[in-house]
């Protein structure tokens, strides 16, 4: 019998949303504006004792964009940002997995917003690994990266008065991942 990924030691989780964030913040005007996109899914292959051989991906509804007001909101999902009729989801597929540390890693991967895809690396850090109340095994880990949000075709912006720009070009993302083994 030939030895696969999966019969030598890598195991399937999947994202458990009601104990997970992807969330968000960017400058607007002087203060910075928080969000999150409240439905995503995406799945973990996870080898612990051989981490190159792990792998995820996430896939995140565009229009559950949520900033708690409801204008701005509805302004996310239009064509000025996400465009969300023409473009549903924002995707991530990691290629490869690097160790950094015991528990810190460089996921290297594609991010996907409105259509357009680019190489990312995103910085990761492994939380450990749990038994719950039910028995399941649960995995933790925890991703923050800045990306300039033109990169990924969200252009619009308002020329101030003073001088410079209504919307800050770097977007700080975060990610807290809680993964229950399948």
């Amino acid at each position: 019998m030939i030895a696969t990924q999966e019969t030598v030691g890598t195991k399937p989780y999947t994202i458990d949303r009601a104990h997970s964030e992807v969330s968000f913040q960017v400058r607007h005007l002087l203060t910075k504006v928080r969000g999150r996109f409240s439905d995503f899914a995406g799945t973990i292959q996870l080898d612990e004792q051989h981490p190159e051989h792990s792998s995820v991906s996430l896939t995140i509804d565009a229009s559950s964009v949520d900033t708690d007001t409801a204008d701005r909101d509805q302004h996310l999902r239009s064509a000025d940002f996400f465009a969300v009729d023409e473009h549903a989801t924002i995707t991530f597929k990691s290629s490869r997995v690097v160790r950094k540390s015991t528990d810190t890693f460089d996921v290297v991967g594609t991010l996907t917003i409105r259509g357009i895809a680019k190489e990312i690396t995103l910085p990761v850090t492994h939380l450990g690994t749990a038994k719950d109340p039910f028995g399941k095994t649960r995995v933790g880990f925890e991703a923050g990266i800045t990306i300039n949000r033109k990169d990924f075709g969200l252009m619009w912006n308002a020329v101030l008065e003073t001088g410079g720009f209504l919307v800050g070009d770097e977007v700080q993302i975060s990610v807290s991942i809680q993964a229950i083994a399948q």
